[in-house]
């Protein structure tokens, strides 16, 4: 392993020296015998001899005077024992974090979600902490879209979304679940029950995430396909505002089905469409860039979830 380093005398010398040179030059000085350190490093003292001199030798300058079996540090010995003790200690250290980020002792994981879809997976990110309890967890929420591009442009490592996204190409996934997306009616609403088309919905205004969702994006395309576009009465990014807005009779809204289990249902009925909107959860990460051990152990308890 090599590394440059520059020393200011009376003049700048800029030097490319082997750690193993530094490691052997701190030790001689250290046990100020070369026998001692030879047997320290189990190496012949030849060997170190031959470092030291390699190291005047790019240093242009001797690092030791010589007094019969003894030695002294001359000036630039001096300088270069303070630097080399403090790069083989930092070395160490640098050593130290790798092996906690092996280990997953340290470490940081940037986790995107979409306002929903925390609390479904809030198990999962407890079973994340429970394993790894010195990873930090940074969390944020954004709409699906938005996820795809800061998991794209790296700001987020890992991202749970709607399937499929965007970038195919550039993100890859692993589907995690599926659930169906009902329709959210007041509960005196003059619909027939069972499945609805979105078509048989036409008519009511519709209640939808905002643009940043794919789940609007989806619903929208399906209205289309129906030959119609919605009349949009108002857009949030919260499913407990967009439920509110049904109980006020302003329209129908659309949330997944695990989402509808925590709806009142005395004063909202909920009824599947037809043919089936499924909201397909994954999670996604770029797949074209180093992924941290975080990210990666993120991913194999995904993987041992998706096999559970």
């Amino acid at each position: 392993m090599n590394f440059y380093y520059k020393f200011y005398a009376n003049k700048e010398w800029v030097i490319a020296m082997d750690i193993r040179a530094l490691r052997y030059f701190v030790e001689l000085v250290r046990q100020q015998s070369f026998t001692r350190a030879s047997e320290r490093l189990c190496v012949t003292q030849p060997t170190i001899s031959k470092m030291v001199r390699s190291l005047e030798e790019e240093i242009g300058e001797p690092l030791l005077d010589r007094q019969g079996h003894s030695f002294q540090l001359t000036e630039a010995g001096q300088l270069l024992l303070a630097r080399a003790q403090s790069i083989l200690a930092e070395l160490a250290q640098l050593q130290s974090e790798l092996t906690d980020l092996q280990r997953l002792r340290r470490g940081r994981l940037r986790l995107g979600i979409p306002p929903m879809v925390g609390q479904i997976y809030a198990p999962l990110i407890r079973r994340y902490r429970q394993r790894y309890p010195e990873v930090e967890i940074s969390i944020v929420e954004y709409g699906g879209r938005h996820l795809e591009q800061a998991v794209s442009d790296g700001e987020l490592d890992v991202a749970l979304t709607m399937l499929p996204t965007r970038s195919g190409e550039v993100l890859q996934s692993l589907a995690l679940a599926e659930h169906p997306v009902l329709a959210v009616l007041p509960g005196q609403a003059e619909i027939p029950a069972g499945p609805l088309a979105l078509s048989d919905l036409q008519q009511i205004p519709f209640l939808l995430y905002t643009h940043a969702f794919t789940l609007s994006e989806r619903l929208e395309q399906g209205c289309q396909a129906c030959g119609f576009e919605p009349t949009v009465a108002a857009r949030s990014s919260q499913w407990d505002f967009l439920a509110a807005m049904v109980r006020s009779g302003m329209g129908v809204a659309f949330l997944p089905e695990p989402i509808c289990r925590q709806l009142d249902l005395q004063e909202l009925r909920c009824q599947p469409l037809t043919p089936p909107l499924l909201w397909r959860l994954g999670v996604i990460w770029h797949g074209q860039r180093y992924l941290s051990r975080a990210a990666e152990a993120w991913l194999q308890l995904c993987r041992e979830q998706q096999a559970g």
